[in-house]
Order: structure tokens, then C-alpha cells, then sequence
């Protein structure tokens, strides 16, 4: 979706790539609370984690609004 596309390139985004599902893989999850992927959190630009998180897949017209809020704190 190109909005979609738009506010995501605002943001800094990084991917893991947990695939492996190795011990490093299975920290990372615990840490961020999570069973697999897809997912994602958010950080405020302080490095501060964010309680909103998406996990799995939303229509655009539901991820946009989340995004344009966390727009403003990440």
C-alpha cells in the first residue's frame, strides 16, 4: 500500500531475521515477548521500547493508523 509505504519510510526500520530458529533467535523473541514472526515493535527515538506491537498481518487501512501514531514517537 503506498501510504503504507510512505509512513514506514519516515521511521527507521530494522528486520530480524529469525528464521534459524536458533538460541540466539529464541532470546531475541523472549526478550521482545513474542512466539515468531511476523512482528513488529516500535522504539521511541530514545531506544525506549513501545507497548504498541503488531503481530501478524493487519490490512492496511487497520496498520496506518498505528503507524501514523507511533510516527510520532519513534
Amino acid at each position: 500500500d503506498p501510504q503504507v509505504r510512505a509512513e514506514m519510510g519516515k521511521m527507521l526500520v530494522l528486520q530480524a531475521d529469525v528464521t534459524a530458529n536458533n538460541a540466539d533467535d529464541s532470546a531475541l523473541l523472549k526478550r521482545f515477548g513474542l512466539f515468531g514472526p511476523p512482528a513488529i515493535v516500535f522504539f521511541a527515538a530514545d531506544g525506549t521500547l513501545q507497548q504498541q506491537r503488531v503481530v501478524g498481518y493487519l490490512p492496511p487501512d487497520q496498520f496506518l493508523p498505528i503507524l501514523k501514531q507511533q510516527g510520532g514517537q519513534t
